[in-house]
Order: C-alpha cells, then structure tokens, then sequence
C-alpha cells in the first residue's frame, strides 16, 4: 500500500508539473499573440494628456478659422460692391465715348451738308463766270467805260470766290491728272512733254477740297 500510494504521488506531482509547463506555455502564447498595453495605447488609444492637448489645439485651430471665415464675408460684400462700381463706371465711359462719336458724326454730317449745299450754289454760279470771261474776251477797246464795268463786276464775283474757298484748277502746262482734269482731246506735239496739258477749253473749279467742275482740256502725245 505505502508502495502503491508513493506511485500514486509520484505520478500525481508529475502529472502537475507537466500541467503547469502547459499553462506557463498557453500563457506566453497569448502574450505573444495579444499586442502589450503600451503598444496598443502607443497605437490607438491616445493618453488623457495628449487628448486634452488636442482638443485645445484643435479649439484654438476653430476661433482663427471661424475669424477668417468672418472677415472673409465681409471682403466678400466690398469686393461685389466694388465690382458694381467699376461695372457703373465702365458703363458710363462706354455712354459718354458713344455720344462723343454721336456729336462728332453729327457735326460732320452738318459740315458736309453745309459743303454739299455751297458747291450746288457755286456749280449753278459757274455758267455766269464762263458768260463774264468771254464776253470780256471779245472786248475790243479796253477804255470801253461798259467793258470796264464789266471788268469790275467781274473781279468782285472772283473775289467772292476766293473769300468761300472757290478755287480755279491750273491746267495749261501743268501734267494731266484724272481727278482735277477731263481730257477731250489728245495731240502730237513734240515741243509738249508726255501728258502734258497744252489748251483749255473750259475752266475747272474746286470748293474746299472738292471738285465743283473738272477742267476740260487738250493733252499732249
């Protein structure tokens, strides 16, 4: 029996030692496989400390913002105010350069309607000017006292003239040109130049700049 009974304990204390080698290794293993509570609060969970720090840094991030936000609107108002502004004030530039042209055009309207309406009244006086000239050219007897009235009255008409703008377009021995002169006739003549007018057969006349009658001439070659 006493035999039996040491077996009995001998195997017993084996028996809890192999157990306690099994719990110390289930142990370590779960050691192994669960992360330490400083890793995890390094990790995940932040200490009480680091969160009361954040919370017023994050408060004090918050005011800046919230100010900025605020005088943001209020830049936001001046700068549309400001856009109305300009938007008044480039309208009424593009008002006032569209009545400058309106006037302008205006006035060059009237100008050149002043100037249509004197060139009608010189072209229809030009037949007189063409009557005085040759029937002073057939005068006779410069001493004549009718011829010399004529004479007169003439020069005042011509001067008349030359006050308004009218004046008489050169021709004899000046070059041919189309816009001051109307060739009728061309000649050979080798004393005359090339294009060159040598006879007048009726008086041309400018007003202002505009062509009241071309010259009617004879063009040399």
């Amino acid at each position: 029996m006493a035999e039996e009974n040491r077996t009995t304990a001998g195997q017993t204390s084996e028996d809890v030692a192999d157990t306690r080698e099994a719990a110390a290794e289930d142990t370590e293993k779960k050691e192994e496989q669960e992360p330490a509570p400083a890793e995890a609060s390094e990790e995940g969970v932040q200490p009480e400390e680091e969160q009361k720090g954040a919370e017023e840094s994050g408060e004090a991030k918050a005011e800046p913002e919230k100010e900025k936000r605020f005088f943001g609107k209020k830049k936001e108002k001046k700068d549309k105010k400001d856009e109305k502004i300009e938007e008044l004030t480039d309208q009424l530039k593009r008002q006032m350069a569209e009545f400058d042209n309106y006037r302008k055009r205006t006035e060059k309207e009237k100008a050149s309607m002043y100037v249509i309406g004197a060139k009608d009244i010189v072209e229809k006086m030009l037949p007189i000017v063409d009557s005085f000239e040759r029937g002073l050219a057939t005068v006779s007897d410069s001493e004549d006292p009718f011829a010399q009235g004529m004479e007169k009255v003439y020069k005042q008409l011509m001067t008349a003239f030359d006050e308004m703008g009218v004046k008489p377009i050169e021709a004899v021995g000046q070059e041919f040109n189309p816009d001051f002169h109307n060739a009728v006739m061309h000649v050979e003549d080798e004393e005359a130049g090339e294009n060159i007018i040598v006879e007048e057969f009726q008086k041309g006349y400018t007003y202002k700049d505009f062509v009241v009658r071309h010259s009617m001439v004879k063009v040399a070659n």
